[in-house]
């Protein structure tokens, strides 16, 4: 059965990213075609991969009748947590402004910004999904925490992806040498401190970002509950 609830609310945010994707497309293509610098193209693939999340957990939020088969949550979970460090990635790409000419400089820094927002926006709203999913099996404050945690996960995520060169397919293609990669940093921690030092300060920079998201949505939702009360007051006059 699909959660009536949350259809309103998932349309308009639905709709929102996707205007906000598409303006994403269109300023990469002109890019592409005005600039003699080169196309950026490969960023609309990197945004994809940033909606993926957002869409695996937007399936369990609209269609609770998964929430009673525990292996489907977890493996959809799973399936989440394989492509949301893809989410804050694109932040990594705003490197690629070094590259940049001076007559081109502000255009690009727009088309890199807007990718940036957008793949953020999929994956934060994916996570608030996620929150309200694991609501249901754990206390709220076990679930802040474990966002936290999930967030520096994703730092280390965008260090394999940006340092690395490792991408989601490689868990099927080359798991053995991904594993490998991991293991090394995990088992022998002080030789590879780039690798520790990205994974806090992103980690840090994420829990920043997605807990100031967090307050200005609390503040919305207080803003709105304040006003039907005092509607609700003045009406009883």
């Amino acid at each position: 059965m699909t959660s009536n609830y949350s259809i309103p609310r998932w349309f308009y945010e639905a709709a929102f990213l996707a205007v906000l994707s598409v303006f994403c497309m269109v300023i990469s293509f002109s890019k592409g075609y005005f600039s003699r610098s080169g196309t950026v193209l490969w960023m609309n693939w990197n945004l994809f991969l940033a909606f993926i999340p957002w869409c695996v957990s937007s399936t369990l939020v609209l269609h609770r009748n998964f929430w009673r088969r525990k292996w489907m949550v977890v493996v959809a979970l799973l399936v989440w947590l394989v492509f949301f460090p893809n989410a804050p990635y694109i932040l990594t790409d705003l490197m690629h402004l070094q590259s940049s000419s001076e007559e081109s400089l502000w255009f690009d820094l727009l088309l890199f910004l807007s990718f940036a927002w957008t793949g953020l926006l999929y994956g934060f709203f994916s996570l608030w999904d996620i929150e309200k999913i694991l609501r249901s099996w754990m206390r709220s404050a076990y679930v802040t925490l474990f966002s936290m945690f999930l967030l520096f996960l994703s730092g280390f995520g965008v260090y394999l992806g940006r340092y690395l060169r490792w991408n989601t397919w490689d868990l099927v293609t080359s798991p053995q040498r991904l594993l490998n990669d991991i293991g090394d940093r995990l088992v022998d921690p002080f030789s590879h401190p780039t690798t520790w030092g990205m994974t806090l300060f992103m980690g840090v920079f994420l829990n920043i970002l997605y807990f100031s998201f967090r307050l200005m949505r609390n503040r919305g939702e207080v803003g709105a509950s304040s006003e039907t009360k005092d509607k609700s007051r003045e009406s009883r006059k």
